[in-house]
């Protein structure tokens, strides 16, 4: 059959629209919409026939029942939805009831179409919606991760009765969704006994409150706080980042996490903190920058904000990283120079067993990995202290290497001096990438910071 034989069968099974006349030929031609492909065969066969033209309107179509009609006021109810949010690119989506899916179905079986020609209602109100909100916000749409998403249920309202309740669109039918925002960049942690992340008390479950004699009473073990530290990387991070992207909360992602008892200095380690619902997506990274350092007074620093994409979360917590240490050690007994140079020899590039510590055996799997010193060197500073920095595959426990926690790193420094070694003090100096850095510029929306 030709296109306008298809289309008089079409039209010969009750009163259609122009977007459902067009849609089953959506893939005849380009740059026209389904509507102007129906108005176009509508009036050719109108001049064939020599038939007067007369249209039908979408609240009269049996097929989309007056769906087709809505675009316009869908497209405006989004982008009054959106007012006030910072975005670059959208997308738009809806769930088509199953009634006119079957409606459709039935068009096409009428008529002695194939069911599946053309284009559905669904993938028609995503695009033409789509395109208008693009129009009135100047704003690209992205089928991959867009700024904003918006849902339209077109079972939640009825087209036939929008000219008189707008607002049913608005609080029933549409969904409109922010999708996170995200700030990478290094911190350090200059003080020890701060933990990367907020550290809930596990007496109280974070309230701060227990039950005494006389009732509720402060948690005896937190101080009443509902936490075990007084603040963290996080707490120091995420309120001065939300707040710039007038942003609801926010999550701290880090590339893993040194000891409480540890410092994170020189070269600082990588995160990222994900702004839930942002308001604002480009704010002054440099200043941010300023602001947080100011306000950490000296426990923490940051450094290299960028804004960056949704992918750089999994670059951070999923990259292969190598670390650097500076560790303080004692040792029981004294220990002579050509020894301490001999057994930091013996360990040097050498590949170790380590079986999961005692000090996280309650939160680790037990396991016995193999870890790769890359590198190590030392200075005794008397015959029983030294200081130790090495170059480490990223998961190595620095402190059983030097302690063999009970045998349970093999070989360790203390193993070979034949004497027990105790890490005083730990510093984390460096968190690079294995085989290429974390910083990658597709994974960031500005440009280089000079």
């Amino acid at each position: 059959m030709t296109i306008t034989e298809d289309a008089r069968a079409l039209l010969a099974t009750g009163p259609i629209c122009d977007s459902c006349l067009g849609r089953p030929f959506a893939e005849r031609s380009f740059g026209l919409t389904n509507a102007e492909r129906g108005r176009s065969l509508r009036t050719t066969l109108a001049m064939a026939d020599d038939d007067p033209y007369e249209p039908v309107d979408p609240d009269d179509c049996w097929v989309c029942e007056g769906y087709c009609g809505t675009f316009d006021v869908l497209a405006e109810t989004i982008v009054e939805g959106l007012e006030g949010i910072d975005f670059d690119t959208y997308q738009v989506g809806s769930r088509v009831p199953p009634l006119f899916e079957e409606n459709e179905e039935l068009l096409r079986e009428d008529a002695g179409l194939e069911i599946d020609s053309g284009e559905t209602l669904k993938r028609e109100v995503n695009r033409e919606v789509g395109r208008r909100v693009g129009a009135a916000t100047g704003a690209d749409v992205s089928f991959d991760r867009p700024d904003v998403l918006a849902i339209i249920d077109l079972a939640a309202f009825d087209p036939l009765e929008l000219e008189d309740d707008v607002d049913r669109v608005t609080s029933h039918a549409i969904d409109v969704q922010v999708n996170p925002a995200f700030v990478y960049g290094r911190y350090r942690k200059l003080e020890r006994d701060i933990p990367q992340t907020e550290w809930p008390c596990r007496e109280c479950g974070g309230t701060g409150i227990q039950l005494g004699d006389e009732g509720e009473e402060p948690c005896d073990y937190c101080g009443g706080s509902g936490y075990l530290y007084d603040t963290s990387v996080e707490q120091v991070v995420r309120p001065h980042v939300v707040e710039a992207m007038d942003g609801d909360e926010g999550t701290f992602h880090g590339a893993g996490r040194e000891d409480v008892d540890a410092r994170m200095i020189e070269g600082g380690r990588p995160f990222v903190l994900e702004v839930k619902r942002p308001r604002e997506r480009s704010p002054d990274v440099e200043a941010l920058e300023r602001e947080i350092n100011a306000a950490a007074d000296g426990q923490v620093e940051v450094e290299g904000l960028r804004l960056a994409t949704y992918e750089m979360v999994e670059r951070v917590k999923e990259h292969d990283a190598s670390k650097h240490y500076r560790a303080e050690v004692a040792f029981d007994d004294a220990v002579t120079e050509e020894e301490f140079e001999a057994a930091l020899a013996e360990l040097d590039g050498t590949t170790l067993e380590q079986y999961t510590p005692e000090r996280v055996d309650h939160r680790r799997a037990s396991l016995t990995r193999t870890r790769t010193v890359y590198g190590i060197d030392g200075e005794l500073r008397s015959p029983t202290e030294a200081v130790v920095t090495l170059h480490g595959e990223g998961g190595l426990y620095v402190k059983e290497l030097i302690s063999s926690d009970n045998g349970r790193t093999e070989p360790s420094l203390a193993g070979l001096l034949e004497t027990d070694a105790e890490v005083t003090a730990l510093d984390v100096t460096g968190v690079e990438g294995e085989d290429e850095p974390f910083e990658r510029e597709e994974f960031f929306r500005d440009e280089p910071r000079a």
